[in-house]
């Protein structure tokens, strides 16, 4: 089998990603890497670092110190540190150009440095998250997942105030969210038969209706209604003890109510080799689990092991596709 070829998007030229995609350029990966972004960012990027970089051809094939590179050029010169709003547009054309590429088969995966929100939003484009912009294009529900070499949570819920976040846990938004994060768990990780643990809502998982009812009203029928169809779940579970050592190597996968519940024992658990995952698509897609890192960029001083991590995950990912074409 031919190795798979991954768009790999720096996102914000300002920050981290475009150092991130120079000190991947530089490495033998088990895919074939083409950027999609700004040449003159990345080319800085290289000079900051006292690395080499020579960009190529999109259709190129990638070695170590080369990086194809499908040009979609920044409107304004970028400065470390400084995200300029009038570079919004280029930055969403290619995340949209990657997502496209998967979409029409000319890559089998899409990989994503860190986006800033608010300079996109400052440059007039309303935007909340890639997830959601990827999920929009492709027409599509979607899951996001975390995931490091110990564990794997995905979540209800995403960007939600805590106010917000019983209301919109319902049996229809539930039942999908479960059934897509069986069906990637089986697609994309190869697990024939995935256990999932569901988190309840509440403190020890409502405590039989003493300390909330979602778990009795929502979050328990929903979980009766897919076992009788088959897939293997586990809950409600109360989070505080749902992540103990002796529990999680039964677990394939923990489902989160909302954000802060199961993200921050993954980032504890391993934060470096963190990626964040959109399941549901028609195509991998892996990101950074981190920010631009604004006050670090151009020093040299970025951790590249998240984007390590997100290039061979993703590559995993387009190989188990690709096998079950």
């Amino acid at each position: 089998m031919s190795r798979p070829r991954l768009a790999l998007v720096p996102g914000e030229p300002a920050g981290v990603g475009p150092e991130l995609c120079v000190r991947a350029a530089q490495q033998t990966w088990d895919a074939e890497l083409v950027a999609y972004g700004d040449a003159a960012s990345l080319l800085g990027a290289a000079a900051a670092l006292g690395l080499p970089l020579r960009l190529l051809p999109g259709d190129a094939m990638h070695i170590p110190g080369t990086l194809p590179l499908v040009e979609i050029p920044a409107a304004a010169a970028t400065r470390f540190g400084r995200p300029d709003p009038v570079n919004a547009a280029s930055v969403i054309r290619a995340l949209q150009a990657g997502a496209q590429g998967c979409l029409d088969n000319v890559v089998d995966g899409l990989v994503t440095g860190p986006v800033h929100k608010a300079a996109i939003n400052d440059g007039g484009i309303a935007y909340t998250g890639t997830t959601e912009l990827l999920a929009a294009q492709a027409g599509c529900d979607v899951v996001m997942m975390l995931a490091n070499d110990t564990l794997r949570v995905a979540l209800a819920t995403t960007h939600l105030p805590l106010r917000a976040v019983a209301d919109a846990i319902d049996a229809p938004s539930l039942t999908r969210t479960l059934r897509i994060l069986d069906a990637a768990l089986r697609r994309d990780f190869g697990i024939a038969s995935p256990v999932i643990a569901v988190l309840g809502l509440n403190p020890h998982a409502g405590e039989d209706g003493h300390l909330g009812y979602e778990e009795l009203r929502v979050i328990g029928p929903v979980i009766d209604q897919l076992r009788a169809e088959g897939m293997r779940l586990v809950g409600p579970l109360s989070a505080d003890t749902a992540f103990l050592p002796q529990k999680l190597p039964g677990f394939d996968a923990v489902l989160a109510m909302y954000h802060d519940q199961g993200l921050p024992v993954l980032k504890f658990s391993g934060f470096e080799r963190a990626v964040n995952l959109t399941l549901g698509l028609p195509y991998p897609r892996v990101a950074v689990d981190h920010g631009t890192a604004l006050d670090i960029a151009g020093t040299g001083r970025a951790d590249p092991s998240s984007l390590f991590a997100a290039i061979e995950t993703c590559t995993r990912m387009a190989r188990i596709r690709r096998g079950r074409a």
